[in-house]
């Protein structure tokens, strides 16, 4: 009787360790966070900075698109060099609030000497207080699609 309850015992270790054993071991894609938009994002300190891009017609003039989000308890502002012309802009987020840029009814934050070509990247400094900065490439792209015809500037 002792040897029928180890033998299911050992057979219903063995089928759940089978059941499961590539999970455990297999690289699993669903736990990396990416970017699902044409855009890309980054987190300065408080501030979470969400599907940056910049819609240019030439590469030189170009519109920023992106969302700010301030999950701090004060006011903050993220400071924008674009670092191919040293060009810089500033977004005030209030605490707790978004501020979204360039797209729909929102004001643009225009670039006017972008210095990158449309289908390329731009490489931009973001930096917000004294969390520390970071240089990114941003998505270069024209108004070809119907998403971003509008936002051409």
């Amino acid at each position: 009787m002792k040897a029928r309850l180890a033998a299911s015992a050992a057979l219903a270790l063995g089928i759940a360790i089978g059941g499961s054993g590539c999970a455990m071991i297999t690289y699993q894609a669903t736990t990396e966070k990416y970017d699902a938009s044409d855009g890309i994002s980054l987190d300065l300190g408080d501030v979470q900075v969400r599907n940056a891009l910049v819609v240019s017609e030439d590469g030189q003039e170009g519109n920023l698109v992106a969302s700010f989000t301030n999950t701090g308890e004060k006011r903050a502002t993220v400071e924008i060099e674009v670092v191919e012309s040293g060009e810089t802009a500033t977004v005030d987020v209030g605490a707790g609030e978004t501020v979204s840029l360039g797209a729909g009814d929102e004001e643009p934050l225009l670039i006017e000497d972008l210095g990158a070509e449309v289908g390329g990247l731009a490489a931009m400094y973001f930096q917000q207080g004294s969390a520390e900065g970071r240089e990114v490439q941003v998505p270069v792209l024209d108004g070809r699609l119907p998403e971003y015809e509008d936002l051409v500037p």
